[in-house]
């Protein structure tokens, strides 16, 4: 795996190649500040269609918006979902009379902050629905909560959800379509090697004569290495077995009968070369005739859905016959919606530049500031403003020392933004400190900050837990604000109210290797007896998550297979457990400055 780039560093990565890529289709705008893209002639009398993820998966999501596909796009960091305030954006850029439907894929950062997005949307007044697309086999049926996660198979379901909302669909059956659509995809992955993201130090790679099955698009390891390396066609063979034998009672997800018609989606994570993606189509062709009978009625091949540039690809198979016995939508109306042209990149790199418009006119400036909330002297908690600098500044201090660290192990079991995501909320809450966030003491005023910074610049996994957990941290510190006499009382009450709240969003519990076997001891221990034993709950937590079996996230897709007794401690239960010390540093600190 080469470390080169001609890019060498990741800020400011993402904006600029939205700039770029942009630019071939003058229909397009950029609401650079949300790193929304959108569709300036798009229909509102229709059901509008957006998607989005994290970047390094180009062309998607923003090369799939255009005529007939979607409406809007929103990209997160690499490798990390968008904010929801940035998919809130996104949905208010194309509003619709009929309604948008938010389709991503099956990965707990995006399905947290779409979740709510969603939500936020439809108390403004819009009519939003979400669908959901897990079509990775390779993740088995026992032993996950979490369920499949998303590859290429979505592009499809962009596709023909695209072409039905064109068509007139209303959001019922274009909705009910996605849903079918969704649970009729399989879907597996194999490199040869893994990508390198620009400016991380951290280098995951494969030895020589191995090949990996099952990985997914974010750097993460699949669940088996082959060694030495299968022929082309073996490892084909192998592929094919685990989407289409519906028998295997791991892997056995999709049904398909005689006669059925499917279709084909065969995906370059970037780094494949044009001359064996030519070869590896048609030995899998080859295959499906002679072993599987099966011959797809529509084959779509190259960058779909990548991984930066490695030299991987994907397969799906997609059962368009059993798709349409589940919504209202007849196979040819199915083929139909597939076969709308577009004016996407993906199917015209040129697009139709006859009307140019200036490069002014397609970048939108930013937005207006919006009107921040400030708090509720009435149901304010305030405590010594020293003892809040302090404490606050040691926890940001420590999670930035930690970053290298959190980065390393999230490397090892995901996509290795989980320090970075620490990091970017802890200089962010600095520089509040730095303006005087402290200065009044006001503990809401503090919350109010960290919500605002999780939502406009913490994406990923850990910034949709944070970004809920802190919005119900807070309404539950306002709500129960007559504790305040008791603050051990307040807290724990408030903490425990947080902690339900967002177990609406996330199944998560102790045991599961999650943030959650952090804050969930933390919180039962602080109640039951105090800060300390709370903090030193919250040590035994993190720590636990080394001999754990990953649950939930990413890791489930990798830690299963694991004959490791002891792997590295979870980032984000770790990560939490720093601050959590932090702030129990800071405390022990400035009432030491004060004796």
């Amino acid at each position: 795996m080469s470390k080169r780039h001609l890019f060498n560093s990741s800020d400011g990565l993402v904006n600029k190649a939205l700039r770029g890529i942009i630019a071939y289709n003058p229909s397009l705008s950029l609401d650079e500040t949300n790193r929304v893209v959108y569709d300036t002639t798009y229909d509102r009398s229709k059901v509008v269609l957006i998607s989005g993820g994290g970047s390094g998966h180009e062309p998607a999501w923003t090369g799939y918006v255009g005529k007939n596909m979607l409406a809007a796009s929103v990209q997160g960091d690499i490798f990390a979902s968008p904010s929801t305030k940035q998919i809130v954006a996104a949905v208010e850029a194309v509003p619709s009379d009929k309604g948008a439907i938010l389709v991503i894929t099956n990965y707990t950062g995006d399905c947290l902050h779409f979740g709510l997005a969603n939500e936020k949307a439809n108390a403004k007044g819009h009519n939003c629905r979400t669908v959901i697309c897990g079509d990775d086999v390779s993740v088995g049926k026992h032993g996950s909560v979490v369920g499949r996660r998303g590859l290429a198979g979505q592009i499809g379901l962009l596709k023909v959800m695209g072409g039905a909302a064109s068509a007139g669909g209303s959001l019922d059956e274009v909705y009910n379509l996605g849903v079918a659509l969704s649970q009729q995809i399989a879907s597996i992955a194999a490199t040869l090697d893994h990508c390198h993201v620009p400016g991380r130090t951290e280098l995951v790679a494969l030895q020589e004569g191995e090949v990996e099955l099952g990985t997914g698009p974010h750097n993460e390891p699949g669940y088996k290495k082959l060694s030495p390396a299968p022929s082309a066609s073996e490892l084909v063979g192998q592929m094919l077995r685990h989407c289409l034998d519906e028998k295997d009672p791991e892997r056995g997800y999709v049904e398909f009968s005689p006669g059925d018609e499917t279709i084909l989606l065969v995906s370059n994570f970037g780094g494949m070369s044009h001359l064996e993606m030519g070869a590896l189509v048609d030995e899998i062709l080859v295959q499906l005739a002679n072993d599987w009978k099966m011959e797809p009625v529509r084959t779509c091949a190259g960058f779909l859905e990548t991984s930066l540039n490695a030299p991987a690809f994907s397969v799906s198979v997609i059962n368009a016959t059993a798709t349409s016995r589940n919504c209202s939508y007849s196979v040819e109306e199915f083929k139909s919606f597939f076969d709308a042209k577009t004016t996407t990149f993906w199917e015209s790199m040129a697009g139709s530049q006859a009307q140019r418009r200036t490069r002014q006119q397609q970048l939108v400036p930013s937005p207006k500031e919006e009107i921040r909330v400030t708090a509720d002297e009435r149901r304010d908690f305030a405590i010594d403003p020293a003892l809040l600098e302090s404490m606050l500044r040691n926890a940001c201090d420590a999670l930035i020392k930690a970053e290298p660290e959190l980065t390393k192990w999230d490397t090892v079991m995901g996509d290795g933004d989980c320090g970075e995501t620490f990091r970017t909320g802890a200089t962010s809450l600095l520089t509040a400190l730095d303006s005087g966030l402290a200065k009044s003491g006001s503990v809401i005023k503090v919350l109010l900050e960290l919500e605002d910074i999780v939502e406009s610049k913490m994406g990923g996994t850990l910034g949709g837990i944070l970004g809920i957990f802190f919005v119900s941290l807070r309404a539950a510190v306002e709500k129960n604000i007559e504790l305040a006499q008791n603050p051990v009382a307040l807290w724990s009450t408030a903490l425990e109210s947080a902690l339900e709240n967002l177990g609406r969003y996330t199944p998560a519990k102790v045991g599961d290797r999650t943030v959650m076997d952090t804050l969930i001891p933390f919180a039962t221990v602080m109640g039951e007896s105090g800060f300390d034993n709370g903090v030193r709950a919250a040590e035994h937590g993190a720590d636990a998550t080394k001999t754990m079996k990953p649950r939930l996230g990413r890791a489930t897709y990798i830690g299963l297979s694991r004959e490791k007794k002891e792997l590295p401690a979870d980032p984000g239960a770790w990560g939490a457990m720093v601050a959590i010390r932090g702030l129990q540093g800071g405390l022990v600190g400035a009432t030491k400055v004060e004796r």
